[in-house]
């Protein structure tokens, strides 16, 4: 069993992360986490996206859970490379952070999460972070 996650080191990341573990470990699943830390300001990190891809897979080793930590590809949509990666690995589940967005910003920007939702073959855990109404 697979657990797919798409992961940012944002608030709506750690949380979607923490849920995917529960889930692992609830599931006895292995985890395949889609680590979008280039998609974050370059500013906020001093490694790069396969140290932090690495140091993400040690912090999962040392919770005894199966785990293979994927670095995004810049030049791939997001949506379509969570997607292949839960098809290619036949998913349980993918597991995704949300944030709030303005109409606005879903108009122009699109939605990685809402094509998500519609377009999988499995389940969905869509996670806000706590304190978020």
């Amino acid at each position: 069993m697979t657990i797919v996650i798409g992961y940012l080191p944002t608030p709506e990341g750690e949380a979607a992360l923490e849920a995917a573990i529960v889930e692992a470990r609830r599931l006895a699943a292995g985890l395949v986490v889609v680590s979008g830390v280039d998609a974050v300001s370059d500013s906020d990190f001093d490694i790069s996206p396969e140290q932090h891809a690495d140091a993400l897979s040690d912090k999962l080793d040392r919770l005894d859970l199966q785990n293979v930590v994927v670095p995004h590809d810049p030049t791939a949509d997001p949506a379509t490379e969570i997607l292949t990666q839960a098809r290619s690995r036949d998913a349980s589940m993918i597991v995704i952070g949300l944030r709030r967005r303005t109409p606005v910003g879903k108009l122009i920007l699109g939605s990685t999460a809402q094509r998500i939702l519609l377009e999988a073959d499995c389940p969905v855990l869509a996670v806000k972070r706590a304190g978020v109404g």
